[in-house]
């Protein structure tokens, strides 16, 4: 593996860690310490997820004309100050106000990355590479949880505390990220032009299946902590089960390669696996039942992305690489925003357990178009390892 590689594998473990330090624990603060209810978890979600409804489109732009080391080295820098500033937040207005700047910076960070790869990798290891940077990140992920069970149990510190410690560690990846800019410069420059966008509308079917992963990740980001909260698990209990969601994800992101023979199989295996961890989630009533349930949907959530990536990628034209990862994030920001706006008004009105049953009831549909457009579902060329 190359340096800038190597680098931008180090990046997204810190920004993992970061995440996964302060994401589990953000729900509940807000529902708390500053009084939210589940409409308000959910406009907390949403207003950190919707910035990657749009954001991701110019930053794809961007990548064509412009140093993508850059670039995540700006993601970097308003990630830190967004993160930092949770710690002052007194209103829920406040909070999403912050989400909206850690929305803007995410959209500097998971585009410039997957470009950088791309560039770095020939066809027959991009999924690897893409896989191993997820990997990553996702062990950053799983390794934050245990770091917050550490300084909140037993160095007894405040949420608020804790946000301003996330902040110092997100911000060690501009180092990283600016080491990739001195690497890797950009030795031409695209046209700004959003006409290759319109390449995305040749995935259908892949696009339903990411809107339904994401809009189901992005409840369970940002209101299934709270929902763990109040069925009687306490911070240390949902720490470990992240921990545990970051382990099957890890996993799964290591045999992608593998995984990736048979794409269009496995990625009707991860809509069920998710489907099921969702309707487990209905009827856990203790530790080890949600353990299992974020185990199965950890495989789902990790495992979608570099193939339906890869699906993408394999049948379009590579100079245009930077505009489709930016579409491709925007489906992502769509579903990620999704998931919260609806996930917290049903919560609100017909009860917690009820946007896990409706969206069991949604990935059971989606899983079968999958089967019927398994098909569809591969990529131009099958990557071997």
């Amino acid at each position: 593996m190359n340096r800038v590689l190597i680098l931008v594998n180090i990046t997204g473990l810190i920004i993992g860690i970061s995440y996964g330090l302060h994401g589990p624990i953000l729900p509940i603060f807000a529902k708390n310490v500053i009084g939210a209810s589940y409409s308000e978890l959910g406009l907390i979600g949403l207003a950190n997820f919707i910035p990657y409804m749009f954001i991701p489109v110019f930053v794809g732009i961007l990548l064509d004309k412009f140093n993508n080391g850059y670039l995540l080295a700006i993601g970097a820098s308003i990630n830190s100050a967004s993160i930092y500033l949770l710690s002052i937040a007194q209103s829920v207005p406040e909070i999403m106000g912050f989400r909206i700047m850690t929305g803007v910076a995410h959209a500097f960070f998971w585009p410039p990355c997957e470009s950088i790869i791309s560039n770095e990798s020939n066809e027959n290891d991009r999924v690897r590479n893409i896989s191993w940077f997820t990997m990553f990140f996702v062990l950053g992920f799983m390794i934050g949880p245990l770091l917050g069970t550490v300084f909140l149990e037993e160095l007894d510190i405040t949420y608020r505390i804790l946000f301003q410690v996330t902040a110092f560690i997100l911000a060690t990846a501009i180092v990283s990220a600016l080491l990739v800019s001195r690497r890797k410069r950009k030795d031409h420059h695209q046209r700004f032009s959003f006409a290759s966008l319109k390449e995305m509308k040749r995935f259908p079917e892949v696009l339903i299946l990411l809107i339904f992963c994401t809009s189901s990740f992005g409840i369970i980001l940002s209101i299934y902590p709270a929902f763990l909260n109040d069925n009687g698990m306490s911070d240390t209990d949902i720490l470990l089960l992240y921990f545990a969601f970051g382990v099957s994800r890890v996993v799964s992101l290591a045999l992608a390669g593998k995984f990736s023979r048979r794409t269009s199989q496995t990625l009707i295996a991860a809509t069920f696996a998710i489907s099921a961890g969702l309707a487990l989630s209905v009827i856990s009533d203790s530790i080890i039942l949600f353990g299992v349930a974020l185990v199965l949907m950890g495989f789902g959530f990790s495992i979608f992305f570099p193939l339906t990536l890869e699906i993408i990628l394999s049948k379009t034209r590579k100079e245009i690489s930077g505009k489709i990862i930016g579409a491709y994030e925007t489906v992502f920001g769509i579903g990620w925003a999704l998931g919260p706006t609806l996930g917290g008004p049903i919560t609100q009105s017909f009860g917690d357990q009820a946007p896990y049953l409706v969206f069991f009831v949604i990935g059971i549909g989606v899983a079968m178009l999958a089967i019927v457009s398994r098909k569809k579902l591969e990529p131009r060329r099958i990557q071997r390892f």
